[in-house]
């Protein structure tokens, strides 16, 4: 596995990460404890190093993640997030909880400690922000943090350019961790050019568009209960309809390179920049070794660059929810 830098922090990671959040939440119901931690000590044996998870995918998705990971505790980087506390139905449409003041960020760490099983968090995001806290006061606290030995280094997730400035200049961003893939493709606009500018680490979720980018899902796929995409956009069959050329021709450079869809997708995200870091998420074996191999795929630049121009030509539907 090769491996890429963490931003500034001095830590490097395998260049695919692996977001757990999917077995716990979004996706159906939790997975079979005690195969996820036989999946997620597999990813280290192939070489994967970084693990995400936070405290809203539910009190147990951290604790899997300390469960299987303590044995390995020295040869892994563990990222976790605050300013979540849950959600409330407004109006009937469902409504993040958001706490970022000092005092709460210090009582969301100490559970995220003891549920992750460990004296220090790796990497620690500010899952979303808070509209009633300065970016000034967050970053405060994580200098603190830093300076107790609570955690090493901190991000942000879906934050504003201009938040990221103000709180970088206090304290340090190591990294922001933002959708990205083919069909959602919005960082490149603003957001690279600060990460190149501040020497952040862009850590891509949803890489595979929730898994539509794997070409596994059709329009006549049936979801289980509490699976978020039986009513996300893309998955809708129009939607689907719409974005099949996107799939041809993901299939059609995979059949070239003896590839699957998924490789192609996670190896054309890598090689876009080298500090973009993809966190693909997935409850089985198989699914999980595609996707960490997808790293060994090389794409030239030629190959790159004819997927580039394909892509930009393409109305792409990147519907989301």
């Amino acid at each position: 596995m090769q491996m890429r830098k963490l931003g500034n922090s001095g830590l490097e990671v395998s260049a695919i990460g692996f977001g757990c959040m999917g077995m716990d939440h979004a996706y159906g119901k939790p997975a079979d404890r005690n195969e996820m931690v036989k999946l997620i000590r597999r990813a280290v044996e192939l070489g994967c190093n970084f693990f995400d998870t936070a405290a809203f995918y539910g009190d147990s998705n951290e604790e899997l993640v300390g469960e299987a990971l303590a044995p390995l505790r020295d040869q892994v980087v563990i990222a976790t997030k605050f300013g979540i506390l849950g959600q409330e139905a407004v109006d009937g449409q469902p409504q993040l909880i958001l706490n970022s003041t000092p005092d709460s960020i210090r009582e969301q760490i100490e559970g995220s400690l003891k549920r992750l099983k460990v004296n220090c968090i790796d990497l620690y995001y500010q899952h979303r922000v808070d509209p009633n806290v300065e970016p000034e006061a967050v970053a405060e606290t994580m200098k603190d943090l830093i300076a107790e030995g609570k955690i090493k280094t901190w991000g942000v997730s879906n934050a504003p350019i201009d938040y990221m400035k103000r709180a970088h200049a206090v304290c340090s961003i190591t990294a922001t961790q933002n959708q990205y893939s083919m069909m959602w493709r919005e960082p490149e606009k603003e957001l690279f050019e600060l990460c190149e500018e501040l020497g952040i680490a862009f850590i891509a979720y949803s890489p595979l568009g929730n898994g539509f980018l794997s070409g596994k899902y059709t329009k006549e796929t049936k979801y289980d209960e509490g699976d978020y995409r039986s009513f996300m956009g893309r998955f809708k069959p129009d939607v689907i309809d719409h974005n099949q050329v996107l799939l041809d021709l993901i299939t059609q450079v995979a059949k070239s390179k003896n590839a699957t869809p998924a490789q192609v997708v996670l190896a054309w995200e890598l090689a876009q920049k080298p500090y973009i870091i993809p966190i693909p998420g997935t409850t089985k074996l198989n699914r999980l070794e595609e996707n960490l191999y997808g790293a060994d795929l090389k794409l030239t630049k030629e190959d790159v660059d004819s997927l580039n121009e394909a892509l930009s030509k393409m109305d792409i539907d990147s519907s989301h929810f």
